[in-house]
């Protein structure tokens, strides 16, 4: 099921306890364009079906990253992109923004977006794997 842009909005401004929907919206747009960069195949197009046509279609852009950035690299890349980011509040935007999409993914979904993210990733998402 597709969520609604405003209820992803407000999810993700609830879990980033972003003051305005813009700040939640910055950091979705920044993580979800770096996240599709890293994501192939049937899971990238799945989850885009599952976002709001707004952030599907961010996800979905044609950037392809050479290979996937470890999931420490990940956070470095969304600090170099929000400006004034820090590691830490960047760790912040990927939690609350990657936490509602794999909520929309459903369980099944993000083992299978997992399987291709370097290890790190499901921390990420809110969804840590038994070692």
């Amino acid at each position: 099921m597709t969520l609604r842009w405003e209820a992803f909005l407000t999810h993700v401004q609830e879990r980033g306890e972003y003051d305005t929907p813009q700040e939640a919206d910055r950091a979705a747009r920044v993580v979800l364009a770096l996240l599709g960069a890293h994501l192939v195949g049937h899971e990238r197009a799945e989850l885009a079906a599952r976002l709001p046509e707004t952030y599907a279609l961010i996800l979905l852009n044609p950037l392809a990253a050479d290979e996937p950035l470890s999931a420490d690299r990940f956070v470095q890349a969304t600090a170099a992109w929000i400006e004034g980011a820090t590691k830490e509040t960047a760790e912040w935007d990927i939690g609350a923004v990657l936490s509602v999409a794999a909520d929309a993914a459903g369980e099944e979904l993000m083992q299978r977006i997992l399987l291709q993210l370097p290890p790190g990733y499901d921390l990420l998402f809110g969804h840590p794997q038994p070692l």
